[in-house]
């Protein structure tokens, strides 16, 4: 089967694309709203885009009545984030934090995630995920219907269950009890399985 991608409307793209470029890392990220409390979403148009300064990018399209959507208002607005990579037993709740709500309703209160002081920010990371980066908008670029926005990533919080060593002594991140979910199409997500190590060439 050949699919000409130019001649699918922009539903029928997206659907195609989560469904083939697969699995993707889920970025749940929490910012502030104009009122003082935490908004927090998920996305999964997001990656690590560099390394040299450590930085990551995310798309955010537009709610259904032409607004933006709250998580791209509040960093517009202030700047800052906390990015979580969620595990298994955060997927229902994860999802539930994808629905639209009004401006300035916040999902960390609606779905009673508790939060934690996060190092090096003055917003908080959720207290239950084993990952937390606090990041800072850098830039930001519109291509079409997309807002792309790049994150500077400024401090690191991992839990210490996911913590180890490799066998020259350097920090490992245990992928196994990360357990990090990942994203396919529509309502699917793929959870870590059987892990498989292979040496890279020098």
């Amino acid at each position: 089967m050949h699919v000409d991608m130019s001649s699918l409307s922009a539903v029928e793209a997206y659907a195609t694309m989560t469904q083939t470029i697969v699995p993707r890392p889920v970025a749940w990220i929490l910012t502030q709203n104009d009122t003082g409390d935490y908004n927090v979403a998920p996305y999964s148009y997001f990656n690590g885009v560099s390394s040299e300064p450590p930085m990551v990018m995310f798309s955010s399209g537009m709610k259904a009545d032409g607004s933006m959507k709250d998580t791209r208002h509040n960093l517009e607005a202030r700047g800052e984030c906390i990015i979580h990579i969620a595990h298994r037993e955060m997927a229902g709740k994860m999802t539930a934090t994808a629905a639209t709500l009004p401006r300035n309703t916040s999902e960390v209160d609606a779905q009673s995630l508790a939060t934690a002081p996060m190092p090096g920010s003055d917003l908080p990371r959720l207290a239950d995920c084993r990952i937390a980066y606090a990041a800072t908008l850098r830039d930001t670029k519109t291509i079409g219907y997309q807002w792309l926005g790049f994150l500077e990533l400024t401090s690191l919080y991992l839990e210490d269950s996911v913590v180890g060593s490799d066998a020259k002594g350097r920090m490992k991140v245990l992928a196994d009890k990360v357990d990090p979910i990942g994203r396919l199409g529509g309502g699917e997500y793929l959870l870590a399985g059987e892990l498989i190590s292979i040496e890279r060439p020098s």
